[in-house]
């Protein structure tokens, strides 16, 4: 797209939203006709997870998150190295960067 047709997306961020929330789990459900993804944080001394945010979310615009997170996690990679998973067989993790856009891996 040439630059100067561009759209300009004009994000509003609210000062109770900007300071952002802690997770480290997400559960994600699904039905036919959208993706639900709840955030919770769990934190030693606590009881349980805690959900913070829920989104909810099209089919569509779930893949279209997949897929700017598999670009983004790749970008992340190739400058920082590769994220490794905590208890995953030593050989089970892989580069996003490796991966093609529509989820398979390259030959």
């Amino acid at each position: 797209m040439d630059e100067n047709n561009e759209k300009k997306l004009n994000l509003n961020l609210d000062n109770a939203i900007a300071s952002g929330s802690y997770a480290n789990l997400a559960i994600i459900s699904h039905s036919r006709s959208e993706f639900v993804i709840d955030f919770a944080s769990t934190l030693p001394g606590m009881p349980g997870p805690k959900i913070n945010n829920r989104i909810i979310m099209s089919p569509e615009h779930t893949k279209r998150l997949l897929n700017a997170l598999m670009e983004n996690v790749g970008k992340y990679e190739s400058q920082f190295g590769p994220i490794l998973l905590e208890g995953a067989a030593k050989g089970n993790t892989f580069n996003l960067a490796d991966m093609m856009p529509n989820g398979n891996t390259k030959s």
